[in-house]
């Protein structure tokens, strides 16, 4: 395997946990002002956030898989499933991981865990159903390479605060609503100001962190692409799953792309509708990628 370190990767991995801490300091900064200001709201806040830190990334893998349904599988159960993810371990110079299966029409992976030591690849049915057996290889070696690059992990932090943010956005709206928007006097109009600048810094750090989310989402997804080549030398075939995938995809009725969206950053295709879906993509489109992977294609045969 002709593996090269990705430096642009890790660059960006780096400027990413520095700006997310950033962001991470200024949301606890911010919340603590609202519940008060004093010592013992910073203390609550920290704890609450650092707690909950704790869980998403020592329990990310189980936490993504229960979210998309997703079940271990033994050898048994997938014999050739488990012997292709064998032998790309081996050639992707990693420790095996575990093996996980959707059941789910769309044609869909995604690779989750801390570290190679405890990662997890998961596959849909829908994608077994799909590929062929060196298709299938480009997309598990894909997932390998997310794992070799450590770039899963820091797209869980990453997730982990657009989703916090997001979900005191979603559920403080829905709390100003039902209490009228805090027309009324006193400790419940302040009350609810206070609650309003909550929602209005959760808003800015869900930006921001959705941001920093696509931009090394995109990278990664072209970092991963090569990594796929390298481990398998065939990143035609990688090229073939993803045009497979693309059009498949396209056909699955939109219920069923909903249920899965959340993980989208996650997914080696992402789920997207319509003209906002691409604009807001966490994936560089697929016509790029299989661009860069014909050029590799090429390079191989004429090396």
């Amino acid at each position: 395997m002709d593996w090269q370190p990705d430096w642009g990767l890790r660059a960006r991995m780096g400027l990413t946990m520095f700006l997310l801490f950033a962001v991470y300091l200024f949301f606890i900064a911010g919340l603590t002002t609202v519940f008060g200001g004093g010592a013992s709201s910073l203390l609550l806040v920290a704890l609450l956030f650092g707690s909950f830190s704790l869980i998403q990334f020592f329990y990310s893998d189980k936490l993504a898989l229960w979210s998309m349904g997703a079940s271990e599988v033994e050898r048994e159960e997938y014999p050739q499933l488990h012997a292709a993810v064998d032998r790309l371990s081996q050639q992707a110079d990693l420790p095996k991981p575990k093996v996980a299966v959707v059941d789910s029409k769309v044609p869909n992976a995604f690779a989750t865990g801390r570290s190679p030591s405890n990662a997890v690849v998961a596959v849909t049915t829908g994608l077994m159903n799909t590929l062929d057996q060196e298709e299938l290889d480009g997309v598990l070696a894909h997932e390998l390479a997310h794992v070799k690059n450590r770039d899963v992990a820091v797209m869980t932090i990453a997730s982990f605060l657009s989703t916090i943010a997001f979900l005191i956005v979603r559920f403080g709206g829905q709390m100003m609503l039902f209490t009228g928007g805090g027309r009324g006097h006193g400790d419940d109009a302040r009350g609810a100001a206070g609650l309003l600048v909550a929602i209005l810094i959760s808003l800015l750090v869900w930006i921001v962190s959705y941001l920093l989310i696509r931009a090394l989402s995109r990278y990664r997804e072209f970092a991963a692409d090569r990594g796929a080549a390298a481990i398998t030398g065939n990143p035609g075939a990688l090229a073939s799953a993803l045009m497979k995938i693309s059009g498949e995809v396209d056909k699955v009725p939109d219920e069923d792309l909903r249920e899965e969206a959340e993980m989208n950053a996650f997914f080696i295709i992402p789920l997207k509708s319509g003209i906002v879906g691409r604009l807001f993509s966490t994936h560089p489109s697929t016509e790029r990628r299989i661009e860069q992977l014909r050029d590799l294609e090429r390079e191989t045969a004429t090396a």
